[in-house]
């Protein structure tokens, strides 16, 4: 095993190990600036700060009373009791400090059979009543789909909110929010209220004639429209009985939708009396701009219940991304435990010689814990709600971050360590609670350790045909199995070197370096002739996955269909990621013969084991 880097008091690491196991010293002045921006923690922050265990543990305090979610108090004599009730309790001292207590099985909830499914940008996924966007009820669809294929779950982008604003964010993984829905995604005519009003639908199912997703106007449009259902219908009794129980967890995001709407997507640049959550100055805007505040409220009440309606009772595995943006409401909000001057990324690579650098502050592990764990906590529950499933996007970062500082590049940056064992035991219970499973995106490099306990804990790993030097057969049990992902190439895209042709036009490498990488993918998808068609290719990848013995076999919709152009290609700026409509409409894709053949074959490798 290779030892761990020196880690300071700080949790910066003085070095880091490349995906060749060399050693990279961490320049003096980027510890200095790191240390400056994470500060000292309070000297009683070990006194104070929450205490995470399992039933049957022993604690670092003595006697004390313990005030537990429901109510009942139990008293401790230094260890939890074997059935001590599992959830996130209040342990009160006898001098009369108070400290939270999180109770965790340690282990996430599995589903005891095997499963395969689809992935799904569902952005990308329009049909003939879309309004120029995959929207929730054409989720409903694509889960009504994979349910009649014998499939168990879908695994769907990021559907996180962005500023609600004229330029739409189009990225899912740099979200405004990670406890929020985007209401982009909303189908119009199903939203309480809407028979009220004259929708004009062929005017918002044109949005669709374009070869691209037009996010800024099928927003300009969908808002105009949800305005006028919102001012003649209002949501009723059901609408105003959901918002009071949401409390100001959901004022707070209205608020920051409605002054964004006024100010601008980057809070830093509101007013000076807006920028702080529970200002005087802030009460006095709810009031004078209540109706925008409510709207914003409703329309996530108009998400909930479509999401619902969406998801049934299959397993739809949300993604959470690694971060936020950091003039959005969740930096809003917690602005107090977030590190300024600094962004998420990761360091130069095999993939990406210059390393990269994500734009999403990070936040300051002693205040993470001087926080109670809660924007963790809140982030990770508001992504499993109502789904069955969390893929936690970059889950290394549970262990340790790349801070970018903002006068650098992103090889200038350095590892920050997190509280890892508390943030997996926190995942675990929610994942409890929630009888929700737990991916764990852990591709690239992968430092030793992490994979153990994400075992440990129950999280599935990620393994990829295109990754993988193993045989797929010797792939582990516990982890989600695929072919590729949004950021890597399709086997169309990889089979017939338009991938390559892309990338060369968008220059994200030589020509010795795209012919490489090609090679080296094309070397994981054996047993084809070089006169090989795209649906061989195709049905080749996915019996060799089908081989493997993981929990899970996710293949995307995008190689269902023979897509050539995968949904993100990092680093070509210009290129319209995310942006991309798949060819097929969802209404059409039962009866795609290269998607029937794909379920076919994932069925039958479930079947077979």
């Amino acid at each position: 095993m290779t030892p761990k880097p020196t880690t300071d008091a700080w949790g910066i690491d003085a070095s880091w190990l490349d995906a060749l196991d060399e050693e990279h010293q961490v320049a003096q002045e980027t510890i200095d600036t790191l240390r400056r921006i994470i500060g000292e923690p309070p000297a009683d922050l070990d006194d104070r700060a929450p205490i995470v265990a399992r039933p049957g543990d022993s604690l670092e305090v003595d006697e004390a009373d313990v005030v537990c979610e429901d109510g009942e108090v139990r008293q401790i004599d230094g260890h939890l009791p074997e059935d001590f009730p599992l959830g996130y309790h209040w342990l009160q001292s006898p001098e009369g400090r108070r400290r939270r207590l999180i109770v965790s099985p340690g282990r996430c909830w599995l589903p005891e059979d095997r499963a395969w499914g689809w992935a799904v940008q569902l952005y990308a996924a329009r049909s003939r009543e879309s309004w120029g966007i995959g929207d929730l009820a054409d989720l409903r669809s694509i889960r009504r789909m994979a349910e009649e294929q014998g499939a168990g779950f879908v695994l769907i982008n990021p559907l996180h909110a962005v500023a609600p604003i004229e330029q739409q964010e189009a990225s899912p993984y740099l979200p405004a929010t990670r406890r929020f829905l985007n209401p982009i995604y909303l189908r119009v005519a199903e939203v309480p209220g809407a028979d009220a009003v004259d929708l004009e639908e062929d005017a918002g199912r044109a949005l669709s004639d374009g070869p691209l997703i037009d996010r800024d106007a099928i927003w300009a449009r969908k808002r105009e429209v949800l305005m006028r259902i919102f001012f003649a219908h209002g949501g009723g009794e059901a609408f105003a009985r959901w918002r009071e129980e949401q409390g100001t967890t959901l004022q707070d995001w209205a608020t920051w939708a409605a002054i964004t709407e006024e100010h601008g997507a980057d809070w830093h640049t509101w007013p000076e009396e807006l920028r702080r959550p529970g200002s005087p100055a802030l009460a006095t805007y709810q009031e004078q701009h209540g109706a925008v505040v409510a709207f914003h409220a409703w329309l996530q009440w108009a998400l909930d219940l479509q999401l619902t309606a969406a998801t049934g009772d299959l397993t739809v595995i949300q993604d959470l991304p690694i971060g936020f943006a950091g003039g959005g409401a969740d930096a809003w909000v917690w602005q107090e435990a977030l590190a300024d001057g600094v962004s998420v990324g990761a360091p130069p690579d095999a993939f990406n010689s210059a390393g990269q650098d994500w734009g999403s502050p990070p936040l300051i592990p002693w205040r993470l814990r001087d926080a109670d764990y809660e924007p963790f906590i809140q982030s990770i529950r508001a992504t499993m709600a109502g789904a069955g499933g969390l893929r936690i996007d970059h889950v290394m970062g549970l262990f340790r971050l790349w801070w970018v500082p903002a006068d650098g590049s992103a090889a200038d940056g350095a590892y920050v360590r997190y509280p890892s064992e508390d943030l997996l035991d926190i995942v675990a219970l929610e994942s409890h609670r929630a009888q929700a499973l737990v991916v764990g995106e852990d591709l690239g490099t992968v430092e030793d350790g992490v994979r153990e306990a994400m075992a440990e804990h129950g999280v599935l790993s990620y393994r990829l045909l295109w990754f993988e030097d193993d045989d797929p057969a010797e792939w582990p049990a516990e982890a989600m199995a695929a072919i590729t992902t949004h950021d890597l190439p399709t086997v169309a895209g990889l089979w017939t070197e338009a991938d390559v042709d892309e990338q060369r036009e968008h220059g994200t490498g030589t020509d010795e370096e795209l012919e490489r990488g090609r090679a080296s993918l094309l070397a994981h998808l054996p047993g084809l002739s070089d006169d090989a068609s795209v649906e061989q290719a195709v049905e080749r990848a996915h019996e060799l996955l089908a081989q493997s013995p993981s929990l899970l076999l996710s293949a995307t919709l995008d190689d269902a269909v023979g897509e050539q152009r995968r949904p993100n290609m990092p680093g070509a700026n210009e290129r319209p990621n995310w942006s991309l409509p798949l060819p097929v409409l969802v209404e059409d894709l039962p009866g795609h013969p290269l998607l029937q053949s794909v379920a076919r074959t994932l069925a039958g490798g479930i079947g077979s084991a």
